[in-house]
C-alpha cells in the first residue's frame, strides 16, 4: 500500500512524478508554492501530453495564512470569428470535435502561470528566473521523456480520430510508429518554445513573436483563432465561490467551470446527515447529490457574463434545503444524459511558509482538439466544442464568450487550523471524487493516502468515455454494490483501479508546520516533500 507521505518544509504532488520533482526542485531551491507549481504546471505540459498543453486552459485557487483565498481564471474565449454563422456557412450543425475548427479558443495556460507569478511577486516576494522555473520542462521536452502507459494506451485509441489532423502524426508517431510504454519521447519544437518564453517573458505567448508564429500557424491550417485574439487574452484574477461544510470552508472557481456544482454536492450531501463512508447510505446519498448537482450545474453555468442567476444563490441554505428534500434516501432518481467530460491534470503545493496551491490544467478531450502547430510544437485545446451552435442554448457560441469548464481546483480549510489543497481530472467525476477525497479525510478520519486509493465510483462521462451509468471499482463491497442495484443505479462493475476514475491528489497543511500528501494510484505520480 503506498503510504502518505510527509515533511516539513515544502511539498508538491502531482499525477506524473517528473513534474512533482520539477516542483520540489524549485522549493528546495529557495523559490514559493506558486513558483513551485508553474515548474510542475509547465513540466507536465511535457511528460503527460495527452492531457495537458501549453495550449489549453488552467486555473489556480492560492491560500496564504491570514489572508483570503484568491482564484485566477485562465480560461481563453472564443475568436472572434467564431459564431454560430462560422460554422453554419460549412454546413456544420455542431462544431467538429477534433481538428482546426476545434480550436477555436484561446488557450489561456500561460497566462495562467503569468498571473500566478505576478501575484508571487508582489505579495510573496518571489523572485526565481523564469528560466529556472521552465528548466525541467525544456530539458525534457528535448532530452525525451519516458513514454506513460496511459500516454501510449490513449495514443492508440485515439489515432484513428487523430492520424489526420494537422501536425499530430508527425509528433506522436515519429517514424510512422505508434509510442511505446518506456520509449523516450521527444519534442524538439516545444523545448524551443519553452527556451523562448523563458528569455522573452510569458507575455510574448501573446504578444511577441511567439504570439505572431502560433497566430499563422493557427490561421494556416483554417483555425477561426488570429493574432487579435491572442492579444485580447488576460487571465483574470476572481473571487473563489466558498461554502461551510460541517464547520470547514470549501472553497471551488466561480463559472465558467463546475466549481458550482462540487459545492452545491458537498452541500447536499452534509444535509443528508450520513455517518460514515462506504457503506450504501454514502454511495447513495453522494451518486444522488451529483445528479441534483449536475441539473444545476447543466441548466445555468456557463460564462458568467451570459448567467441568469447569481451562483452563489445556488449555495444559500434555503436552495440547498429544497435540493435535499427532492432526493429519496432509498431509490435512484432517474438520471439525464451529462455534458461530455474533458482530459485534465490536478497539482498541489505547499511551501515551507503554509502557503498552498490547488490548481488544474488541460486541454479538455485526450490530445485536445489534435493540432500540434508546426513551428511551436504547441498542442491546441478543443474546449470549444462544449459551445452548442443552437441559439436557444444557454452555453451556445458567441464570439470572446468563454467555454462551459469541468476544470476546477478545490481547497478547503479545516476548522482546526489544517488548509487541504485537493482536486482530479476526470469531467463529470471531479465533483463526485473532490467530495470523495474530502468527506473520507476530513469528515470520517481517514488517512489521507487511503481517502485517495480507496475504491471510487464514477456518475456520468470522464476523459475517453461516452457512458453515462454508474460504474463503480471492484473493490467497493459486494453487499454495497447489490444494494445500489436494489436501488435502481445502472451499476456496472469496472476494474480495482480504473484510470477512468480519475487521478486525484491531496495535500495538508497543519498547524504545527507538518505536511502530508497522497497521490493516486492510478496515475504515475508521486508528493515529493522535503
Amino acid at each position: 500500500m503506498i503510504q502518505t507521505a510527509r515533511a516539513y518544509c515544502g511539498m508538491v504532488t502531482a499525477p506524473h512524478h517528473l513534474a512533482a520533482r520539477a516542483g520540489l526542485r524549485v522549493l528546495q531551491d529557495g523559490g514559493n508554492a506558486i513558483e513551485a507549481m508553474v515548474a510542475a504546471a509547465s513540466t507536465i505540459a511535457v511528460v503527460y501530453p495527452h492531457m495537458n498543453a501549453l495550449g489549453g486552459d488552467n486555473f489556480w485557487l492560492i491560500h496564504a495564512p491570514g489572508q483570503e483565498v484568491i482564484g485566477i481564471d485562465a480560461c481563453g474565449g472564443a475568436a472572434a470569428r467564431a459564431d454560430i454563422q462560422f460554422y453554419g456557412s460549412r454546413g456544420l450543425s455542431a462544431i467538429p470535435s477534433r481538428g482546426p475548427l476545434a480550436a477555436l479558443t484561446v488557450g489561456g495556460a500561460v497566462s495562467g502561470w503569468q498571473e500566478a507569478l505576478r501575484l508571487s511577486a508582489e505579495t510573496w516576494g518571489g523572485s526565481m528566473p523564469l528560466g529556472r522555473l521552465l528548466e525541467d520542462a525544456a530539458f525534457y521536452a528535448e532530452d525525451g521523456v519516458a513514454v506513460t502507459e496511459t500516454l501510449a494506451g490513449n495514443l492508440r485509441a485515439k489515432l484513428p480520430e487523430l492520424a489526420d489532423v494537422p501536425g499530430f502524426s508527425e509528433t506522436f508517431l515519429p517514424g510512422g510508429k505508434l509510442l511505446d510504454p518506456g520509449e523516450r519521447f521527444r519534442q524538439p519544437r516545444l523545448a524551443q518554445t519553452l527556451k523562448h518564453l523563458a528569455a522573452r517573458g510569458l507575455n510574448d505567448f501573446y504578444r511577441g513573436d511567439l504570439a505572431r508564429t502560433i497566430a499563422a500557424d493557427l490561421e494556416r491550417i483554417g483555425s477561426p483563432l488570429t493574432l487579435a485574439d491572442l492579444e485580447r487574452h488576460r487571465a483574470l484574477r476572481v473571487d473563489p465561490l466558498s461554502l461551510e461544510v460541517a464547520g470547514h470552508r470549501i472553497y471551488n472557481m466561480p463559472p465558467p467551470t463546475q466549481g458550482l456544482a462540487s459545492l452545491v454536492l458537498l452541500g447536499v450531501l452534509d444535509r443528508l446527515g450520513i455517518g460514515k463512508a462506504e457503506g450504501f447510505d454514502y454511495v447513495h446519498g453522494l451518486v444522488e447529490a451529483t445528479k441534483a448537482a449536475f441539473r444545476v450545474r447543466d441548466r445555468y453555468v456557463t460564462d458568467p457574463k451570459y448567467m441568469t442567476r447569481d451562483p452563489a444563490s445556488f449555495l444559500d441554505a434555503e436552495a440547498l434545503d429544497a435540493m435535499t428534500a427532492g432526493i429519496d434516501r432509498a431509490h435512484a432518481a432517474p438520471w439525464p444524459e451529462a455534458a461530455p467530460g474533458g482530459d485534465t491534470v490536478w497539482l498541489g503545493a505547499i511551501d515551507g511558509e503554509g502557503r498552498a496551491v490547488s490548481f488544474i490544467q488541460s486541454v479538455y478531450w485526450e490530445f485536445g482538439a489534435g493540432t500540434v502547430l508546426a513551428e511551436s510544437g504547441i498542442t491546441w485545446q478543443n474546449r470549444g466544442t462544449s459551445f452548442s451552435l443552437d441559439e436557444t442554448h444557454h452555453n451556445c457560441l458567441k464570439p470572446h464568450r468563454r467555454p462551459f469548464h469541468t476544470i476546477q481546483p478545490a481547497l478547503a480549510r479545516l476548522s482546526d487550523g489544517q488548509v487541504m489543497p485537493y482536486g482530479t481530472m476526470g469531467g463529470d467525476g471531479q465533483p463526485q471524487t473532490q467530495a470523495m477525497v474530502f468527506t473520507r479525510h476530513a469528515l470520517f478520519g481517514q488517512d489521507l493516502q487511503s481517502a485517495v486509493s480507496a475504491p471510487r465510483w464514477l456518475l456520468g462521462r470522464t476523459w475517453g468515455t461516452a457512458h453515462t451509468n454508474l460504474r463503480v471499482e471492484n473493490r467497493l463491497a459486494p453487499e454495497v454494490i447489490e444494494a445500489l442495484r436494489a436501488a435502481g443505479h445502472d451499476v456496472e462493475v469496472v476494474g480495482a483501479y480504473e484510470e477512468v476514475m480519475g487521478h486525484a491528489g491531496a495535500l495538508v497543511h497543519h498547524p504545527d508546520g507538518l505536511i502530508e500528501g497522497a497521490c493516486d494510484p492510478r496515475s504515475d505520480g508521486s508528493a515529493a516533500g522535503f
